[in-house]
């Protein structure tokens, strides 16, 4: 039996066939042009993962969101869990790139970490 990807590695967008076996497991890959054309067919089969970028609100900060992305790739069938809590996360400016945010959310070894600045507003210094 074949099942049948497209790449996401990389713009070019291989059409991946993978055989498998009676077990459901990888036998070969073909139609990669590259070696990360087939880790990903491989990936994504057994456990397939994605970064996950979003925003998130900050409490007196100049903007009223931050930009934010997982450390790394998180499982694919925890992505809906991780939006519940980052949705629900009020952060506290000030905010700086590469603020780690919420560690280790889910317990998935994925941190979510600020991909922009958001200082404090000059406004609630004044208070």
């Amino acid at each position: 039996m074949n099942k049948e990807l497209t790449c996401i590695n990389c713009p070019i967008g291989c059409h991946l066939i993978i055989e498998l076996d009676q077990d459901q497991k990888p036998i070969q890959v073909t139609g990669n042009r590259c070696i990360k054309g087939k880790e990903y067919a491989i990936q994504e089969l057994s456990e397939p993962k994605r970064m996950l970028t979003t925003t998130m609100r900050v409490i007196n900060g100049e903007k009223p969101l931050v930009s934010v992305r997982t450390s790394i790739p998180i499982a694919k069938d925890l992505i809906f869990q991780a939006m519940d809590i980052i949705d629900n996360t009020k952060l506290k400016a000030p905010i700086m790139i590469g603020d780690i945010l919420i560690p280790n959310i889910l317990r998935s070894n994925v941190d979510i970490i600020a991909t922009s600045n958001n200082k404090l507003a000059i406004n609630h210094l004044d208070k």
